[in-house]
């Protein structure tokens, strides 16, 4: 059984994950920081955590396949994802996979701490937000198709039917992270 109070930070930017690192040592927590999911792998070999913080978008790879191999590691680990695109794709399918909670950033220590002890949904969440512009619906639907093609360009491209370079300019406006 893994210790609660022990941390995994998988984060690709250094200076924000030495800042998560940092503040999470001050709480309390024992905390180990990867920059990829190989790394990843290297630390749960020797560190059992019962807490995870990853980063949707690590350089070229996704940090749900870090989600998958952290649900596999222990299933009852709270997982928090972060990114800084979020999207009702990568929410689903981080949710799917095991992660506990999904947050955009900017988010700070408490937010993510806070969203370690979250267990259940808020019913009082507001539904008359904002409404989706058609800017958002189409960067959604691409982020959509992203994760399904494991963020493939090329394939994705495909199945949006559009030029591989128009996708890799609309991808250059808004990066995923």
């Amino acid at each position: 059984m893994s210790d609660p109070r022990r941390l995994v930070i998988v984060e690709d930017d250094e200076a924000f994950a030495r800042t998560l690192k940092r503040s999470f040592e001050r709480r309390g927590y024992d905390t180990r920081v990867a920059h990829s999911p190989e790394e990843l792998e290297e630390i749960l070999a020797s560190f059992h955590p019962g807490y995870a913080v990853v980063d949707l978008k690590l350089g070229g790879a996704s940090g749900l396949v870090c989600v998958q191999s952290l649900r596999a590691a222990d299933a009852a680990m709270r997982i928090v994802v972060l990114t800084g695109f979020a999207s009702i794709a990568t929410a689903v399918e981080a949710i799917k996979l095991g992660a506990s909670y999904y947050l955009a950033k900017p988010s700070n220590t408490d937010d993510i701490e806070a969203a370690f002890d979250r267990d259940e949904g808020n019913p009082d969440a507001p539904l008359d937000g904002r409404q989706s512009s058609i800017k958002t619906l189409e960067w959604e639907h691409i982020h959509q198709t992203l994760v399904e093609t494991d963020f493939n360009i090329s394939e994705t491209a495909r199945r949006l039917g559009m030029h591989r370079r128009t996708l890799a300019r609309k991808l250059e406006k808004r990066q995923i992270r």
